[in-house]
């Protein structure tokens, strides 16, 4: 079999099996290595989207690997939550020791872990006696995952439409609008969501304004201020945690993407005070928290929380950040993000753009109708960058004078 009968065949199997719910292009991923992707036909790809901001330390590294064959080594993939393992608790106590927070519950993805802190804020409400504070405050282009609860805070008809009724008492609010968050949390709120870097939405910064004003609103309203860090957090942004940069400290953060650098998780963190209101049976999840993934999370929160590796991501995100705006194009309206987490607003739909650079051999993703998302690999390097900027110069200059 060729490698091209290879390709059509794997293709084949998908549009027959799989549920298509994903457009996806004609070419099958292979193998990686550092910050490139290779497909079954041989063609190199330069990652500017690892996995959707999954794969911080990019393809093939030698500290992941070691932490998957130790713990195949043992035998014991799985025992369920019903038992106590050591890498569940280790990273658990890593986390913590990393954050703001007191206390740790794992899950399996980004919208279970936002379902969790939906479910948390809910609970200390109701522990207090206050039945009627159940509302969860989102904001305009946020985007907290598809199950009904996180689908419900993620305002865009789209998405939510197909599947009305979702979960009641969300109320939308504008993202960085003070004025709007006052008007809409209140006695009533039981908590408040928000991303402090949008990332499906467009990436868009929260100001520090803004963010100081929720933390303000919460704490006058006895609500639960919630951070989803699921993309923007463990590193992207150039500091551990988004929020850093902002010295606003939230009750729960929610946590995922690239936790596991490829394997599923998700964790919300939160303070003792949140902690103390969840009992036995509230939560649960069969598969959250197993050796396997665990022992790798580990490995990457240690790795990435390392200064030199802050350090190599703020000083690599100025410099993709600097090249993007030096792109001469009468496409790009703006350029906006922070650290390895940036985007270029277009005039046109991004789409073809991401099509165009499979051409190219580079991987790009869309983040809403038509802003360029670029995410790499945390362990990108300035070369890369250059490779990147070059290509991603043709294809704006070729959709320019289409």
């Amino acid at each position: 079999m060729t490698t091209v009968d290879l390709t059509q065949q794997v293709i084949d199997l998908e549009q027959t099996y799989v549920v298509q719910s994903y457009a996806r292009p004609p070419f099958v991923l292979a193998r990686g290595e550092g910050v490139t992707l290779y497909d079954t036909e041989g063609n190199a790809y330069l990652d500017f989207v690892a996995g959707i901001a999954v794969n911080a330390l990019g393809y093939g590294d030698a500290d992941i690997t070691a932490a998957i064959q130790q713990a195949l080594s043992n035998g014991v993939l799985h025992v369920s939550n019903l038992y106590h393992t050591a890498p569940h608790a280790e990273l658990a106590a890593l986390l913590c020791e990393k954050s703001f927070a007191d206390r740790v519950l794992f899950c399996n993805s980004g919208a279970e872990a936002n379902e969790g802190a939906i479910k948390f804020a809910r609970k200390v409400a109701y522990e207090k006696g206050k039945t009627d504070k159940t509302e969860i405050v989102t904001f305009t282009n946020g985007f907290h995952g598809r199950t009904i609860g996180a689908l419900a805070v993620t305002p865009k008809e789209k998405y939510q439409k197909p599947f009305a009724p979702l979960m009641p008492g969300a109320v939308l609010a504008e993202f960085n609008s003070i004025e709007s968050a006052q008007a809409a949390i209140g006695p009533k709120t039981a908590g408040v969501i928000v991303e402090p870097i949008q990332g499906e939405g467009g990436i868009n910064p929260a100001t520090p304004e803004f963010l100081r004003a929720l933390r303000e609103l919460c704490d006058k309203h006895d609500a639960v201020l919630i951070f989803d860090e699921i993309q923007c957090g463990l590193g992207r942004t150039g500091t551990l945690w988004a929020h850093e940069q902002y010295g606003v400290t939230p009750d729960i953060m929610t946590l995922a993407k690239p936790l596991a650098n490829g394997l599923p998780i998700g964790a919300v963190l939160c303070t003792e005070a949140v902690a103390s209101a969840i009992k036995p049976g509230d939560h649960g999840s069969t598969f959250a928290g197993g050796l396997l993934v665990a022992s790798v999370a580990k490995v990457v929160v240690e790795r990435i929380s390392q200064p030199e590796f802050l350090a190599h991501v703020t000083e690599v995100g100025a410099y993709l950040m600097e090249r993007l705006a030096e792109i001469n194009s009468p496409l790009i309206k703006e350029v906006r993000g922070r650290g390895l987490m940036a985007g270029i607003e277009l005039t046109i739909p991004a789409v073809p753009l991401v099509k165009e650079g499979f051409r190219q051999g580079l991987l790009t993703v869309n983040a809403g109708d038509n802003v360029l998302r670029f995410v790499p690999p945390l362990i990108i390097e300035k070369k890369h960058i250059d490779a990147m900027i070059e290509k991603l110069t043709v294809i704006l200059s070729e959709a320019a004078n289409a």
